[in-house]
């Protein structure tokens, strides 16, 4: 999945490690991501968010796709920190599945918290 993200690929996230219902991506922020203020657009750390939300959920084999989200910022973040999220499945049903995303930047501080709901297709993937 990975592999046909190029949004994912565009922002610089490297893919450390997928498993059943778990992602965890990390990468650099460059001076293009920064706002006004001289610090992380939020849409970064939602993104990076985002993805490991999506590689998580859609681990297990089925098409997966994003109900709703919600992200928390809760430090600020600068050109240059790495940024690690860590997505983990709290729930598996049927049709809906639920997952915490942590992202961390380089010194271990928490940045953002992003949960996610994902509705679960039928169609599996090849």
């Amino acid at each position: 999945m990975y592999d046909n993200d190029p949004f994912s690929r565009w922002m610089g996230m490297e893919l450390v490690s997928v498993g059943e219902g778990a992602c965890t991506l990390r990468m650099r922020v460059r001076a293009e991501m920064l706002n006004g203020f001289g610090v992380a657009h939020g849409g970064i750390t939602f993104s990076l968010a985002d993805s490991a939300f999506a590689f998580a959920c859609n681990s297990s084999g089925r098409h997966t796709v994003s109900i709703h989200c919600t992200v928390e910022h809760v430090a600020p973040v600068f050109e240059n920190d790495i940024l690690t999220a860590t997505a983990t499945e709290e729930h598996l049903g049927n049709s809906i599945s639920n997952y915490v995303i942590r992202v961390t930047k380089q010194d271990g501080t928490a940045v953002a918290f992003f949960r996610g709901v994902a509705f679960r297709k039928k169609q599996m993937w090849e």
